[in-house]
């Protein structure tokens, strides 16, 4: 089992170790990050999270029984008017407990915050098409596709 908890300084070095290539860093994090992630990059990301009436909610993964850092899940563009989120930053980072359910709890835990905690209404997601394991734990957990975002290359 798992439980979330703020994600904190103390953790940048644990989440910049699993980040191992740029590619990786661009399917987590997207645009907002530069590869080699640094602990300046998450002090900018941490800067206006966790906070009251924060529109972000960034969170480390910790397993109950070891209380160890697993992995890391981010509750973004929460708009209280709307009563909608987004998850994003997902991330398993231990790879030798990969493939066992931790995204589905995580999921479970995530959308307790957005559903129980905030009363949302609406919580999306976004996933790169070629991601199976991610796109199958969010089915699992209750998503539906809504849509396919295309992306016009220049040539």
């Amino acid at each position: 089992m798992v439980e979330l908890i703020f994600f904190e300084r103390t953790h940048f070095k644990q989440l910049i170790n699993w980040i191992e290539t740029p590619e990786f860093l661009l399917q987590w994090g997207g645009p907002i990050f530069r590869f080699p992630l640094d602990e300046q990059q998450l002090e900018n990301y941490l800067e206006k999270a966790n906070k009251d009436h924060a529109t972000i909610f960034v969170y480390s993964v910790i397993e109950k029984e070891t209380r160890k850092i697993i992995g890391h899940i981010s509750l973004g563009e929460i708009d209280t008017t709307n009563k909608s989120a987004r998850i994003g930053k997902v991330l398993v980072g231990e790879k030798s407990i990969r493939g066992k359910g931790i995204g589905q709890q995580m999921m479970k835990e995530i959308l307790k915050v957005a559903f129980e905690e905030l009363r949302l209404h609406r919580v999306s997601l976004g996933v790169f098409d070629f991601n199976d394991t991610a796109i199958a734990c969010y089915e699992k957990s209750g998503f539906v596709k809504e849509g396919l975002h295309r992306v016009k290359k220049n040539r």
